[in-house]
């Protein structure tokens, strides 16, 4: 940190913010000029290191709290867009990179937004559309797309739900009480809705009848998933205000992707309800992480307590910086998000060789792994199968894997790390992010070859795939 200047101003404004001190207050505590101050957060000037460890001894903070977070996952973002043979005439140093990723984040989401739109149009014309010249927007970002970016970007943690949850859950007991009861009592109690274990349709989880005031929870359901579904219509009726308010601010393209993100927002507090930040992340610490005991402790199940992990992002309060992720069957990551440096692609399907695919094969179980990816950065990855269903024996099983992990110098924070060898470099398996952008020459898993590399076909040779890269 000592050899580049640090634009953090964004992350500045959020810490104060998060303290609730004006810029003179906040100033005033950390030794400098409110006008000092006032160009920071707008990444007029860099942090100096005075100002930088005046920061982390005032506010308590970890100091790798201002070297991650957005700017990673928008340099991984750049980073790939840029490795497409679209820009093969250009081919940026990390250096450059960091300076668009934190003097010009807006320019970087434009390019990444224009890139998007370029491959989507692409992969039209390849395929033969026959929608193409029909429809006036395929060139868009989907709504789905638009508001799974805009939780990527915005750390996965969303402030003001954040608190109100924390608050509601203080004010009635969780998690020393139990929030399967406290929850339906309380929504009768407060709004006047009943919730009912009753299946109008059993394909759906939860259905409200705002004429009846009757909540109608699938009886099927485990549940912590009908606690879960309780949490979301506490904050479809009490937080609608400020969930309306986040949602619009985003600014989205069109109204379907404005109401998924007020689903996602609901779906924020109903996790941040269940699991109350400062009362989570104290057990994650003294249970070192354990998935299923935290699962025990408060309710809930194995995905939200993984989930929730992902957003222990409070500013001077965050949790181990862990990537989580959610992958079906056929490979497609239907949730993704990364506190730590490895993120995930974009485009294309992950790894095969990191552990989430095995966990289909041994369900009931989490598997461990050490993996390396191709800047040399070392992981302790756990995964494990779950299943999604009920009603029956003719009831469709969803199933998925879920992984979730940190960087090895985290690693002793978790349970999972305690008889693994983390000094011993060939215990870790050599992963990628994605084959379109990993450059590993010998990979016998490669299933397409590097963006921006030129391929060498022998033809009196053969190894694992039918080239060499150059």
């Amino acid at each position: 940190m000592r050899n580049r200047k640090l634009f953090i101003g964004r992350k500045i404004r959020e810490l104060r913010e998060g303290n609730r001190a004006t810029q003179a207050a906040f100033a005033e505590r950390i030794g400098i000029s409110t006008s000092y101050l006032n160009q920071i957060e707008n990444n007029q000037r860099p942090v100096s290191a005075a100002v930088l460890l005046a920061l982390v001894e005032t506010f308590q903070i970890d100091i790798a709290d201002f070297s991650s977070g957005e700017g990673e996952r928008l340099l991984s973002a750049l980073s790939e867009t840029l490795s497409d043979p679209l820009f093969e005439n250009y081919t940026p140093n990390l250096q450059e990179l960091k300076l668009i990723a934190q003097n010009a984040p807006g320019l970087a989401h434009a390019l990444i937004t224009c890139h998007q739109a370029y491959r989507r149009n692409s992969e039209q014309l390849a395929s033969f559309d026959d929608t193409l010249g029909r429809s006036a927007g395929f060139s868009e970002p989907t709504p789905y797309e638009e508001v799974r970016d805009f939780f990527h970007f915005v750390d996965n943690y969303i402030h003001d739900l954040d608190l109100a949850a924390e608050q509601l859950a203080t004010k009635l007991g969780i998690p020393d009480k139990d929030p399967s009861a406290i929850l339906p009592e309380y929504l009768e109690r407060r709004h006047g809705v009943r919730a009912e274990r009753t299946a109008p349709d059993e394909e759906l989880l939860r259905k409200y009848d705002p004429v009846a005031r009757v909540l109608h929870l699938n009886p099927f359901s485990p549940v912590s998933t009908r606690t879960f579904q309780t949490a979301f219509q506490i904050a479809e009726l009490e937080r609608d205000d400020i969930i309306t308010a986040i949602a619009k601010a985003a600014d989205f393209r069109t109204a379907e992707a404005l109401d998924i993100c007020k689903i996602g927002l609901r779906n924020y507090f109903a996790g941040a309800l269940m699991l109350p930040y400062e009362a989570f992340l104290a057990s994650a610490r003294e249970l070192r992480h354990d998935l299923e005991l935290l699962a025990a402790r408060f309710g809930a199940s194995v995905e939200q307590v993984a989930h929730r992990l992902s957003t222990l992002q409070r500013p001077g309060r965050k949790g181990v910086p862990i990537f989580f992720a959610r992958m079906d069957r056929a490979g497609n990551i239907t949730k993704r998000h990364s506190a730590a440096k490895l993120q995930f692609a974009r485009f294309g399907a992950a790894c095969p060789l990191w552990n989430v695919h095995e966990a289909f094969e041994t369900p009931g179980r989490i598997i461990r792994q050490l993996a390396e990816t191709p800047d040399g950065a070392r992981y302790l990855c756990m995964a494990t199968e779950i299943a999604k269903g009920g009603g029956g024996f003719r009831a469709t099983q969803r199933r998925y894997a879920i992984a979730v992990g940190c960087e090895v110098t985290h690693a002793g924070d978790f349970v999972y790390a305690d008889d693994l060898d983390l000094t011993n470099r060939a215990a870790f398996d050599p992963i990628g992010i994605s084959c379109r952008i990993c450059e590993r020459q010998n990979c016998a898993q490669r299933a397409v070859p590097p963006l921006k590399r030129r391929l060498v076909v022998d033809h009196n040779a053969r190894g694992p795939v039918p080239y060499r890269l150059d």
